[in-house]
């Protein structure tokens, strides 16, 4: 499965679905995948697989992928299944009626977050603090506060309000770091629909709120999907699976654990690799702890990375770092031995 991501022959070229800055070109890692022709799942295939009411024939779509990955012009529709939002046995009807559901539901959580910040959803987004750890305004010194005409009246005394506007900036910073080599990102409006939506989530799920790394799996669902509640939905329902890598109330975050089961691996698959690993005192592998974190986003290119998540996610929406670092491991080992001959 994995020897498909370097096919270089008889493909289309990708990187102009997902166009990369000229001064950038350089500094980001080549794009090995190809679409091959008559195996990538097409527009048309992809249509062909549903019946007359709606039900996805899920095991040949599963197959066509990874024969060949999906057609940019299709991914965003079809990794809303892939990623778990609808259930393949539904029907169109069904699923338009849950699509405007959590329209409606999202449009709830960013009024209310609207309410007490109204800088979200106008297309722009803050980078610098907005409060301080006691809940005191610090607006005054804000330009991009000060731009939008707008300020909090007394100290935030509410926890859960405080906590999530404390983080808020952060969250701007990652966004300004994000993918900053493709032209989507030169917009600041898509800057800031990245924003809004890691904001949104952070409000919602203020158990985990934001941490650092989310910013790069939520990238993808910005880029794939224009309306921003379905994209929203997509990185909810991906979070389901991956929320616990970056849990960090226990001292531990949850990525811990993936790192022994990627020791185990490597000590099966390549011994003399984990002999030597050993060897230097990276024995515990924490050099992939940003790997497991973000599911190898960093390692590849933004076409490589999505066709990596697109052969590992199984129908119940599971993005499993486990098998991520079987699958990176046999394909750089592919790519090696390449380079070799």
């Amino acid at each position: 499965m994995s020897g498909i991501l370097f096919h270089k022959y008889g493909g289309e070229d990708l990187d102009s679905y997902y166009p990369i800055r000229p001064e950038c070109q350089a500094d980001v890692p080549k794009v090995r995948f190809k679409a091959r022709a008559g195996k990538t799942l097409s527009a048309r295939r992809w249509h062909a697989a549903f019946s007359e009411d709606g039900h996805l024939d899920i095991a040949k779509v599963l197959r066509r992928i990874q024969r060949g990955g999906i057609h940019p012009s299709i991914k965003g529709l079809v990794w809303e299944f892939l990623l778990g939002c609808y259930d393949p046995n539904s029907t169109f009807e069904e699923r338009n009626q849950i699509r405007q559901q959590r329209r409606q539901q999202y449009a709830a959580w960013k009024t209310e977050c609207q309410n007490i910040v109204p800088i979200i959803g106008s297309g722009k987004f803050i980078t610098a603090a907005i409060v301080t750890d006691d809940g005191q305004s610090l607006q005054d010194s804000n330009r991009d506060s000060l731009d939008q005409g707008w300020h909090v009246d007394g100290a935030i005394s509410d926890k859960k309000v405080l906590q999530w506007m404390l983080g808020l900036h952060q969250i701007g910073l990652d966004v300004v770091r994000t993918d900053r080599s493709l032209v989507f990102y030169e917009s600041e409006t898509n800057q800031a629909k990245l924003w809004d939506v890691l904001a949104i989530y952070s409000w919602v799920d203020n158990d985990i709120g934001y941490v650092q790394g989310m910013n790069d799996i939520c990238s993808p669902m910005i880029v794939l999907l224009e309306n921003e509640a379905d994209a929203f939905w997509c990185f909810e329902h991906t979070m389901r699976r991956l929320r616990e890598n970056f849990r960090t109330n226990t001292g531990m975050i949850g990525v811990q654990s993936q790192l022994s089961t990627l020791s185990q691996i490597i000590r099966t698959i390549d011994p003399k690799l984990h002999q030597h690993l050993e060897d230097l005192d990276g024995g515990e592998y924490l050099f992939a702890f940003r790997m497991l974190m973000v599911l190898f986003r960093r390692e590849f290119s933004f076409v490589d990375a999505l066709y990596l998540w697109e052969i590992l996610a199984d129908i119940t929406g599971n993005l499993d770092a486990k098998k991520a670092c079987n699958e990176a491991l046999k394909i750089q080992k592919k790519y090696l031995s390449k380079s070799k001959k």
